[in-house]
């Protein structure tokens, strides 16, 4: 997902969206507060830098669905977008989209833009990446900015989206390099913090962030492209057959329970 990838500071892995690991070779241990089995290993993430030559053949390797950048700022739009998602809802896979938050434009106008390229439908997964910009720390989305992009859609769907955090960013912490963080953490009881949880962590056991202490997460992106010398669950995730390099994701709970929330647009 990201203009920003591949951070490894201090002993955790700082993840962005947008690439494709592979499956664990092992089944994952993992458990958010009150799961009581293993997430299920079937939604990767992907954006136009990611090579699909057959979205059947991912559906093939045992995915489920697929989350694809729709737009970045509230001037950028992912070229891919429109053309994969017929591609992937005519090969049986569930569809969603992500938008990457920048501070340059309004919350209202990066939702404005999103909404417009995204097109979501009754069973579309959305979803808001909320994270420090690496490439440029002036440029990171405030909460402020996040928050009136939450509301937004939800006045326009009816439905939150997903939140995309690494819990060192959404706890407000300062990490990496170049020293940056989101300024603050989401406050538990927030308007972010009823979004559900899509959970960037790539150590073995992930950390939940405060706001979602008594949730967890919906869906754990565990490993991604960058993190071939690091990530959870075996020595070498398997490839994905049909496309190239991309973040693979858990579901918190099984394919049944999948199909349903995702088919419910992702209300919980």
């Amino acid at each position: 997902m990201i203009s920003r990838r591949s951070m490894l500071a201090g002993g955790l892995a700082l993840p962005a969206l947008a690439g494709c690991g592979g499956q664990p070779t092992t089944q994952p241990t993992a458990y958010a507060p009150g799961q009581t089995r293993p997430g299920l290993d079937a939604v990767i993430d992907i954006s136009h830098n990611v090579t699909v030559t057959s979205f059947a053949a991912v559906r093939r390797s045992n995915i489920l669905a697929v989350i694809h950048k729709v737009t970045e700022g509230g001037d950028w739009f992912d070229p891919s977008y429109s053309s994969r998602r017929r591609q992937a809802e005519a090969a049986g896979l569930l569809w969603g989209g992500y938008h990457f938050g920048t501070r340059q434009y309004s919350g209202e106008r990066q939702a404005e833009a999103f909404l417009s390229a995204c097109q979501p439908g009754p069973q579309t997964v959305m979803a808001l990446d909320l994270e420090p910009n690496d490439a440029n720390p002036r440029n990171t989305m405030r909460l402020d900015q996040a928050e009136a992009f939450v509301l937004a859609v939800q006045k326009a769907t009816g439905r939150l989206p997903m939140l995309y955090s690494h819990p060192a960013w959404a706890d407000g912490e300062i990490y990496g390099r170049r020293r940056i963080s989101l300024g603050a953490s989401v406050r538990p009881g927030s308007l972010l913090s009823r979004c559900d949880l899509w959970l960037a962590d790539y150590r073995e056991t992930p950390r939940i962030p405060m706001a979602w202490a008594d949730r967890g997460w919906k869906l754990w992106q565990y490993v991604a492209d960058e993190t071939a010398q690091n990530f959870a669950y075996g020595s070498e995730p398997r490839h994905v057959e049909g496309v190239g390099h991309c973040d693979r994701n858990m579901y918190n709970g099984d394919a049944a329970s999948l199909n349903r929330w995702w088919k419910n647009g992702g209300r919980s």
